[in-house]
């Protein structure tokens, strides 16, 4: 996490400050439930809850502390007890570290959820809007990068949007699966705390009772979180590749947009490169990264060990920060896409009517020719333009083994754009909706 691809936002969710916020509210919240259990006196939870709640904790003063309890919930646990005084006896009765540690965890990890899915959302609404902006642009399809039959810039768009839908249902998703506490003691036995403690601190908190915890809540919840992060930050990948690939000098057929003043390169002048989707791309695979080390802390030994500690406090704030600032990024860079249709009708005429080869294979199959023999016609008059830039359509009327199958009113008819963007509607339809 640093300053440059950080936004105050989320890099919030994951201070110290709010940490120990979260910490002290989870201990408040089970001292109420456990006031009311009758285990400690009513009076002591609400001298916690004013000395503590209005407390300012000194984060430069708990590590003082942890300097020399080498435990960092001890550490919080005696700077909070400064504030409550003699009360403080009564904080984290039957509770163990982890309770508050993996709870803290999961609140942190659902706020990140809500800021991601919001991320997601605007750029959804801004796919949306170029995506009918261009509907009925036609562009070149590619397979192989290589010229294949004609699209709309609207259904790549399309895509884009229905792909982040996706991702948005299966951010909703993880954090529902994220958002668990444990409040069950030592190897999660609940022998020294009520069960309905946990029930109650995670009502308080907006997170559900983890059904059965080990002392820690199983990582097999964070290791579908954060694989679901890396989904997401794949999708940003495809979408930013496409762009650097229509931002290429010779197709050209969009481009990031270059502001005024904004410099391609040190040497070159003349330069402008696709640095925000280029930047899309390495920031997406730092976020991959991390999915594979939370996998890795599914298997943690017996009912507790720490391994995974030291990699959750890296990959928590490091892959919401930095998916939240690329979402961001992302939703920019499809807001100031400068798109060029001019080139893309250039680019798709660049070897005179290729793109309709498909057609004519069909039509003469329809006429009574064998598919061999279609697709040897087509191929061999293709290659004319391939290889001698030759005009398709002159070299098939030229051919007399296909013109005594088609009539020239049947082979020009062929050639047609409009037949392939005439299903456009029912996709956006199916993407979109009825609008």
């Amino acid at each position: 996490m640093i300053p440059r691809y950080s936004r105050p936002e989320m890099v919030a969710i994951w201070s110290p400050e709010t940490r120990f916020r979260i910490w002290f509210e989870i201990e408040a919240h089970a001292c109420d439930a456990l006031a009311e259990l009758g285990v400690i006196p009513k009076e002591a939870a609400r001298t916690i809850w004013e000395k503590g709640g209005s407390a300012t904790f000194d984060v430069a003063k708990i590590d003082e502390i942890e300097r020399v309890t080498k435990h960092d919930v001890i550490a919080f646990l005696t700077h909070l007890g400064e504030f409550v005084g003699p009360d403080s006896r009564f904080i984290h009765q039957g509770m163990t570290s982890s309770d508050v540690l993996d709870t803290c965890f999961a609140v942190q990890l659902a706020r990140a959820s809500d800021l991601l899915i919001a991320d997601i959302d605007k750029l959804l609404a801004a796919l949306k809007i170029r995506a009918f902006e261009h509907k009925d642009t036609i562009t070149i399809g590619r397979s192989h990068g290589i010229h294949a039959e004609p699209t709309t810039f609207g259904i790549k768009l399309a895509l884009a949007y229905a792909e982040f839908n996706r991702c948005r249902a299966r951010l909703v998703a993880a954090r529902e699966e994220i958002a668990t506490c444990a409040i069950s003691g030592a190897v999660g036995t609940f022998a020294n705390i009520d069960p309905r403690v946990e029930e109650h601190v995670a009502a308080k908190l907006g997170l559900k009772a983890e059904p059965v915890s080990t002392q820690v809540i199983p990582r097999d919840r964070h290791a579908m979180f954060f694989a679901t992060l890396g989904v997401v930050a794949s999708c940003v990948e495809r979408l930013a590749t496409e762009i650097r690939h229509l931002q290429r000098t010779e197709v050209l057929e969009a481009e990031e947009f270059f502001s005024p003043g904004q410099k391609g390169s040190s040497a070159m002048p003349h330069k402008r490169n696709p640095v925000l989707t280029e930047n899309l791309t390495g920031l997406a695979r730092l976020v991959r990264g991390m999915a594979l080390p939370a996998m890795e802390n599914v298997a943690l030994w017996h009912e507790r060990d720490i391994s995974h500690s030291s990699v959750e406090r890296m990959i928590g704030p490091d892959a919401t920060v930095t998916l939240d600032f690329a979402l961001a990024r992302l939703t920019g860079v499809v807001e100031k896409l400068v798109v060029y249709p001019a080139n893309m009708l250039k680019n798709l005429n660049k070897f005179s009517g290729l793109v309709h080869s498909q057609r004519v294979l069909l039509a003469l199959t329809q006429a009574g020719v064998s598919r061999e023999d279609s697709y040897r016609l087509v191929q061999r008059n293709a290659m004319k333009v391939w290889e001698d830039g030759k005009d398709f359509l002159e070299e098939l009327l030229a051919d007399s083994e296909v013109m005594a199958a088609l009539s020239e009113a049947d082979l020009r008819e062929k050639f047609d754009l409009g037949y392939h963007t005439k299903h456009v509607d029912t996709i956006f339809r199916r993407v979109f909706g009825a609008s």
